[in-house]
């Protein structure tokens, strides 16, 4: 009969814990829950007007090149720079091929992980258009 009561309040112990615990959950997730909502005019339109196609060179220089190659960090050439002939001599196809897989300090697309080919090789173009 002991063994019985003892069987008895333990599983009414544990019912009642994880009967508390559900609603400490519930009671819980609604303090988390989120009093109001931000609006900011205009960001709606931006997030749905969705990708509106490839970015210029001057663009995904702006974003990602200029970094390094606007100042001249780790040894970059900068846009337009004198430096850009040395690279130049070698082929488009060689410069693209070196920003696409990165070479010496530059990594692997520069800093622009989401460029298409096509816009990491307007980027080269732009940068080296004035040399």
């Amino acid at each position: 009969m002991k063994k019985l009561t003892l069987a008895f309040a333990l599983l009414l112990t544990t019912v009642s814990v994880n009967a508390s615990s559900d609603a400490d959950k519930e009671a819980l997730a609604k303090r988390l829950a989120p009093v109001g909502q931000v609006y900011v005019a205009g960001a709606a339109a931006a997030s749905d007007a969705g990708p509106s196609g490839p970015r210029s060179g001057e663009k995904v220089y702006q974003t990602a090149c200029f970094a390094c190659h606007g100042t001249g960090a780790l040894d970059a050439p900068k846009k337009d720079d004198a430096a850009w002939k040395s690279r130049m001599d070698q082929g488009f196809d060689v410069m693209l091929k070196h920003a696409i897989e990165g070479i010496r300090n530059m990594p692997a697309r520069g800093t622009c992980a989401d460029c298409s080919d096509d816009e990491i090789a307007a980027a080269i173009k732009f940068m080296t258009d004035g040399v």
